[in-house]
């Protein structure tokens, strides 16, 4: 289970960058109708004919109505209330599920997929035109009538209402939430991704509300580059989620943690049993099983290592004030998914492995490390 901090972070960074420009090309004229609609004033008596000797100037006319942020506050709560919950139910509904670490990276890759179509869509591609999913039309139409209304609550029950209006980069989010297999998760997701969405939603639509039409075009292209750019980092952290393959952005790279070699001092006669061989990440114990040591803090140390093939192999996961994507430990490839202790060691059995590759990674794509096993451990 990915951890909740690290999905609120993940929604509100999604949100910020694409969330609140996508959403409020969706949803802004909802906002829109929710600002300016009218508030029920008391009826006004016939002012007094003016007194002998008084200024008969007119005054200002004073503003009677809710001040513009209340119901832009109340359409962004009823916002974040329905997403939140919908994230909950989400996460309950994928830790019904139990998918494995492939199955959620598919889902993310399916995520990757839909935003892709809607950034191709904005980028004014009309092929993808027909395939980018949409509400209803009569849908939209209901709620548009509906922000027509005096209620007080009718900016809170149309911004709750949204969550039936999603965007694509929400459809995305929502994929997320599944994949946490966790209520708390789920909610964190989705929660972090309308309060990313918040401030440009509410200033986007307060401009959709006066120049619509002059901003539509040049906001279209925007908000199609930064999907893109959301689309193509969740479609590599799913490449990696499923541990197809790792993307090493670090320059040069960690070196390899290689097998310890046998203690020279030992004799050939056997007459005292081998001593275990205590140092560095990778040691054979005194039983003959080769151990892996991974350190997990928020990140994971070192994050490459070479083991001997064909030698009965344990991974331990060494937490060490561990947080983050990271306590979410997955091998796809074994369908391996384990929540490494906050400090302490979690064993993971790796039996014995032929030569080839190990990819290893937190749930969401995001920490990633890889285990080379070759025939003499070097």
């Amino acid at each position: 289970m990915p951890s909740s901090l690290a999905l609120l972070v993940t929604g509100a960074s999604t949100g910020l960058l694409a969330g609140g420009a996508s959403c409020a090309a969706v949803q802004g004229g909802l906002l829109a109708g929710a600002v300016t609609r009218r508030s029920p004033t008391a009826p006004q008596s016939r002012p007094a004919p003016p007194r002998p000797g008084t200024s008969t100037r007119p005054r200002p006319a004073q503003e009677t109505g809710p001040r513009p942020l209340a119901p832009v506050g109340a359409f962004l709560a009823g916002k974040f209330l329905s997403h939140t919950v919908l994230g909950a139910l989400l996460g309950v509904f994928g830790n019904a599920l139990q998918p494995s670490p492939r199955a959620r990276a598919v889902m993310m890759l399916i995520a990757a997929a839909i935003m892709l179509l809607f950034a191709l869509d904005l980028l004014g591609v009309k092929a993808v035109h027909r395939l980018v999913p949409r509400p209803p039309a009569s849908l939209g139409r209901l709620l548009r009538r509906s922000a027509k209304t005096d209620s007080a609550a009718t900016p809170a029950l149309i911004g709750f209402a949204t969550v039936l209006v999603p965007c694509g980069v929400t459809l995305s989010v929502e994929l997320i939430a599944v994949t946490s297999g966790s209520p708390i998760a789920g909610a964190a997701v989705m929660a972090g991704f309308v309060a990313g969405t918040a401030p440009l939603f509410a200033a986007l639509g307060y401009l959709f509300r006066r120049t619509s039409r002059a901003l539509s075009g040049r906001l279209a292209i925007l908000t199609g580059v930064l999907v893109l750019g959301v689309a193509s980092w969740t479609a590599l952290s799913g490449l990696q989620a499923g541990g197809w393959a790792t993307f090493d952005l670090t320059p040069g790279g960690d070196a390899p943690a290689a097998a310890a070699a046998p203690d020279a001092s030992k004799t050939a006669s056997g007459d005292k049993a081998p001593e275990a061989q205590t140092d560095g990440p990778v040691r054979i114990d005194a039983s003959g099983q080769q151990v892996i040591t991974l350190t997990v803090t928020d990140f994971y140390v070192p994050t490459k290592f070479t083991a001997k093939a064909g030698v009965p192999t344990k991974l331990v996961l060494r937490g060490k004030d561990s947080g983050g994507c990271a306590r979410a430990f997955t091998i796809p490839e074994l369908g391996v998914q384990e929540i490494v202790k906050r400090d302490g060691d979690t064993p993971v059995d790796l039996g014995t492995r032929k030569t080839g590759t190990l990819r290893f990674s937190c749930a969401m794509g995001m920490q990633t490390g890889t285990i080379n096993f070759t025939k003499d451990g070097q």
